[in-house]
């Protein structure tokens, strides 16, 4: 069997691995690849911020040690296996950097008690989605926000994984979970992480550039298409991020809401550009950015499904 083909069934695979299974409840991987990052960043960090340079050397030198060596580990021994058993291994590293069930379990522990009207239960759930503070928001701004993130994690926890899973198989997507998880530990702009953290925000721009736009243009294509693409061209431009205004401003023409605006992170306000066109968003309304992702998934994977099947029978 080519290659390729193998590629694009380890998608629907990977897929159906992660709706039945989610992401482990225990013992999870990640939490001990945290561990090693904190570590890391202890160890070779000098200063907070300390020198611009040494220490972009230094954070560089540790993504590179915390990203590449297991992907590559792992793409040498499935290469050595025969297809039906590298197929399965492939499957289960994508499997491993998906998060789409997972986001979803956060997303509704949201939901469900701001529809229910118990917002302190709301902001609670919400908190452990987001870096923003959400212990004074109010139902429409926990409404915004989990709209937000369940756009943005769209991409950050499902197909950005799927997009590089179909490019380099399983070992691409865990390099892209591994340098994913660094930006959200790493990637920040404050005194102790601007500079050491710089590679990995970085790295986490360039791996995501496409697989943010496929994700925008996806979004596009399951709702307002018109919208959502007339909200990505002329705002996505002012947003900080160069992958999240995509993905956001084109999710929220393709669902009719606006988003952005004021949020506190760490004590201060920040005012960010409007996103999309309409009312802000209530809860209904993240039901409807939840389904768009899991619409995404289904229609990347049933994509891959056919891709690959093709494949097989003219092989």
């Amino acid at each position: 069997m080519a290659s390729q083909t193998l590629l694009f069934l380890i998608l629907p695979l990977g897929l159906l691995l992660d709706h039945l299974l989610g992401e482990p409840r225990r013992w999870h991987p990640l939490v001990g690849f945290g561990y090693l990052a904190n570590f890391m960043e202890r160890s070779l960090r000098r200063g907070a911020p300390g020198g611009t340079i040494d220490n972009r050397l230094r954070g560089s030198l540790a993504w590179l040690l915390l990203v590449l060596p297991l992907p590559l580990l792992c793409a040498w021994l499935l290469a050595a296996l025969p297809w039906p058993v590298a197929l399965g291994g492939h499957a289960l590293l994508l499997w491993f950097a998906l998060g789409g069930r997972s986001l979803a379990d956060h997303v509704e522990a949201v939901a469900t008690p701001l529809v229910a009207g118990e917002l302190d239960a709301a902001r609670r759930a919400l908190g452990w989605m987001v870096s923003r503070e959400t212990a004074i928001l109010d139902a429409e701004e926990v409404a915004r926000a989990t709209v937000e993130t369940t756009l943005e994690n769209g991409n950050d926890a499902v197909f950005g994984a799927l997009f590089w899973a179909a490019l380099l198989g399983g070992p691409g997507a865990l390099a892209f979970r591994l340098a994913n998880t660094l930006d959200a530990m790493w990637g920040y702009k404050d005194e102790r992480r601007i500079y050491f953290g710089w590679c990995a925000a970085r790295a986490d721009d360039v791996l995501g550039l496409i697989p943010a736009r496929l994700t925008a243009l996806t979004y596009a294509l399951l709702g307002r298409g018109g919208e959502a693409l007339a909200c990505w061209r002329a705002q996505a431009p002012a947003w900080s991020s160069p992958n999240a205004g995509p993905v956001m401003a084109a999710g929220a023409g393709a669902l009719g809401v606006s988003l952005g605006g004021a949020a506190t992170y760490h004590g201060r306000i920040e005012q960010r550009p409007v996103l999309g066109r309409g009312p802000a968003p209530n809860a209904g309304d993240i039901a409807r950015a939840l389904a768009l992702v899991r619409r995404g998934s289904l229609v990347w994977g049933a994509l891959a499904l056919l891709a690959g099947t093709f494949g097989a029978l003219h092989a």
